[in-house]
Parts: structure tokens; sequence; C-alpha cells
């Protein structure tokens, strides 16, 4: 009897380690469910919205302009940002604030990308902590899924006249 109660438990836990490599694989490498928190992607992201993260994009180096990315903070490394990406390495950027009166630019180093929130005026991102490692990008943001009435793909920037071409 004791044999077969430990045979279960083994088992047991056998499928429960199993299972959970499983799980971690999938958040990790495929993608996952994130809560937003925060106004800076304000509108197209709004505080307590649900999206889905996938997780492939950032492996395989196809992040682009325009694409909304969850990243590890670089101010607090236990937290997590959604930002839209402005630049990628050797692009040129606007690092200056919209209501600034003289514009200043600059470009992104390699290895990095220029991050901005859609609420330009309610939102710490590149122009406050400067370009940002491609290795702390999480994921990219592709799907909206809560509220229903906004289900759906995530829509352009507001704030397509600051990517810039050069």
């Amino acid at each position: 009897m004791l044999r077969n109660a430990l045979g279960k438990t083994f088992r047991f836990l056998g499928y429960t380690v199993q299972y959970g490599c499983i799980a971690h694989c999938a958040f990790e490498y495929l993608g996952g469910i994130v809560v937003c928190s925060g106004p800076s992607m304000e509108p197209t992201i709004q505080s307590s919205d649900i999206v889905f993260s996938e997780n492939l994009s950032r492996h395989f180096y196809c992040i682009r302009k325009g694409d909304i990315v969850i990243v590890k903070s670089p101010n607090d490394p236990k937290s997590n940002i959604c930002k839209r990406v402005i630049g990628l390495e050797g692009d040129k950027v606007c690092t200056s604030n919209p209501s600034d009166f003289l514009k200043s630019h600059s470009y992104v180093p390699k290895g990095h990308v220029w991050l901005e929130g859609d609420n330009l005026r309610n939102s710490t991102d590149s122009r406050c902590y400067g370009p940002v490692p491609y290795g702390l990008i999480r994921g990219r943001i592709c799907l909206k899924i809560w509220p229903l009435n906004d289900f759906g793909f995530l829509r352009a920037s507001p704030n397509g006249h600051r990517f810039l071409d050069d």
C-alpha cells in the first residue's frame, strides 16, 4: 500500500515537472497574456487593457518600427514597460519632447532601439533614459484581447510624424 502511494506521488510529481517545463517554454518562447497599466500608451492601449504578447519576433530579430513591445524597464529591472518602437539601430530619431521649440536628433546605436509611449506628454521613455538594448525586449504585442469591444490588432501610432526617414 505504501509502495502504491509513493508510486502515485512520484508519477504526479513527474507529470507536474513535465507540464511545468512545457508551460515555461510556451510562455518564454511563444508568448502570453499581459495586463497593461499606466497612461503612457493611451489612446492605443488603456490602463487595465489585456493584450497578447508574442515572443518569437525578438528571437528572430523581426522587431520593426511601429511595433509595440514589452521591455524590461531600464530603470527598474523587476518591472516591464510597454512602448512603441520609434527607431532601430542606425535610425535618426527626434530626442526632444514635442513641446520643445528646438528639436534635437540622434542616431540609435548598434544593438539598441528607441522607444516612446503614444501619450507623449505622459510617458517615461527613451527621451528620458536613452536608447534601450535590444536584449531587454521581452515580446511584441500583436493583439488586444480586452475590452471585447476593442478586440483585434492594434492600430498605427498617433505619433507617426515622430518616425524620421533619413
